[in-house]
């Protein structure tokens, strides 16, 4: 098994390299007049698709009120299943749900390393 620390050395290289990448793409990008041209045409039609997407949510206002109070709680219960799900493991015992369609599920758990200072 390799050293956890070299592995980390070589994910934050990878991860320099891939920035340099993309930097030099978006500056041959551009250096491209044509490109240049569409990217004005492109900002220009976001702006008005923002405001026919303004006045649709003017419209829809309620509905994207009740959309937001519904996107927290599934946030809250989605942290609520973990809690329980974590707390089951940890007892030993073993954690399976089922859907409407008698799908089976069973918890995945990710590990992420975040910087401490």
């Amino acid at each position: 098994m390799q050293d956890i620390q070299s592995v980390f050395n070589r994910i934050q290289e990878s991860k320099k390299e891939q920035r340099d990448i993309r930097k030099m793409y978006k500056d041959a990008l551009d250096g491209v007049q044509e490109y240049q041209e569409i990217q004005e045409k492109t900002k220009s039609l976001r702006e008005k698709k923002k405001r026919i997407e303004t006045t649709i949510k003017e419209q829809f206002a309620s509905e994207l009120t009740k959309l937001e109070d519904l996107k927290i709680d599934i946030e809250s219960d989605t942290q609520m299943i973990t809690d329980i799900a974590l707390s089951k493991i940890t007892k030993g015992e073993t954690v399976e749900v089922t859907d409407q369609h008698d799908n089976e599920y069973e918890p995945v758990f990710n590990l992420k390393f975040k910087k401490v200072n």
